[in-house]
């Protein structure tokens, strides 16, 4: 492969119900970047049905070209459809760079045009640089468990697929009116036909905000000392309109499920507040929420790395600051 014939980064947009992820936002964050580096241009690729009036978001935020796959058959997410019409772009384009969020429409589509196009994928990074002599990309991320960061290179083939954990860079500054290339594609149905059908989506009825988009976050961590004290942080959550988080301890112990852990091995967050409730904060979780705007920190050591990365550090038993705080804030609000 001839990889002087690549040039490029670009990156993917992500669509739910016919609007944009913010994801894309932070990957042009770090594709500006990398072009600049590179002294290459940023395009996106957007796919999906009635979605040009899109297009513009996209230029505002740094995209100096945007590829827009415009059809019914791109309507609903299929990784096959989308893998084979940005195969046939990428042979046609040849970019050097393709960023795909780390999230679950991004690890399915980029692993299988990874496979199609004979190349490589690096998966889940949190870092990104451009080595200076060969051009090709650093791509840092965690391993066993967290414990260990390491540096993935693909250094003989391109273009090279990306996927990008989720809320690691800040969204790229809009600037409206500025002027980009909107390149609508054709698109051939039977050529990019799926095997597989979507039937229809059933939204999940839980009522649990996802700590990956939320605003506010109040965590537990082994300082609550059993599974029930996970009531309390509910509570607190709840009277501030923020989501559960949870460390990887509680996690492992059954605490509270999965899906509330934040740090390396479980999601990163950037909320404009997040509090942490009994938490001491390993490198594992400070790595996963350190990017927060505003930290609180409730802990009764007050030598705990987290209660000293904190803006804000109350030492003290949980059990009594926390309903205190609840309490004086249904005061106020009386």
């Amino acid at each position: 492969m001839d990889i002087a014939q690549y040039k490029g980064v670009w990156c993917f947009a992500e669509l739910r119900h016919g609007q944009l992820i913010p994801t894309i936002y932070e990957l042009l964050t770090v594709g500006q970047q990398l072009a600049k580096d590179l002294q290459e241009g940023l395009s996106v690729v957007l796919m999906g049905h009635q979605v040009s009036g899109l297009a513009q978001e996209l230029v505002d935020r740094g995209a100096q070209k945007v590829y827009v796959y415009e059809s019914p058959l791109f309507e609903h997410f299929l990784d096959e459809s989308y893998a084979l019409a940005l195969k046939d772009l990428i042979l046609k384009e040849k970019p050097n760079k393709f960023l795909i969020p780390a999230s679950t429409i991004g690890r399915s589509l980029a692993s299988r045009l990874a496979v199609m196009l004979g190349t490589g994928s690096l998966a889940d990074v949190s870092e990104l640089s451009i080595d200076k002599a060969t051009g090709s990309l650093q791509a840092i991320r965690s391993s066993h468990g967290g414990g260990l960061l390491s540096t993935v290179l693909c250094k003989t083939h391109r273009p090279e697929v990306v996927t990008v954990r989720p809320m690691v860079f800040p969204k790229a500054e809009k600037a409206p009116g500025r002027s980009g290339n909107v390149l609508k594609l054709e698109t051939d149905p039977e050529k990019f036909k799926s095997r597989v059908r979507f039937v229809k989506f059933v939204p999940e009825e839980s009522g649990v905000q996802d700590i990956a988009s939320a605003e506010k976050i109040v965590s537990g961590g082994r300082g609550l000392g059993n599974p029930q004290g996970f009531e309390l942080i509910r509570e607190f959550a709840k009277i501030l309109g923020a989501a559960v988080g949870a460390s990887r301890a509680t996690v492992d112990a059954g605490w509270i499920p999965y899906r509330h852990q934040v740090g390396l091995t479980g999601r990163t967050v950037r909320p404009k507040l997040y509090i942490a409730c009994g938490i001491s904060g390993q490198i594992q979780h400070l790595a996963g929420m350190s990017s927060s705007d505003l930290i609180v920190a409730v802990n009764t050591d007050p030598e705990a790395p987290l209660m000293k990365l904190a803006t804000y550090s109350v030492e003290g038993d949980l059990y009594q600051v926390i309903p205190a705080v609840i309490n004086e804030i249904k005061r106020l609000r009386d």
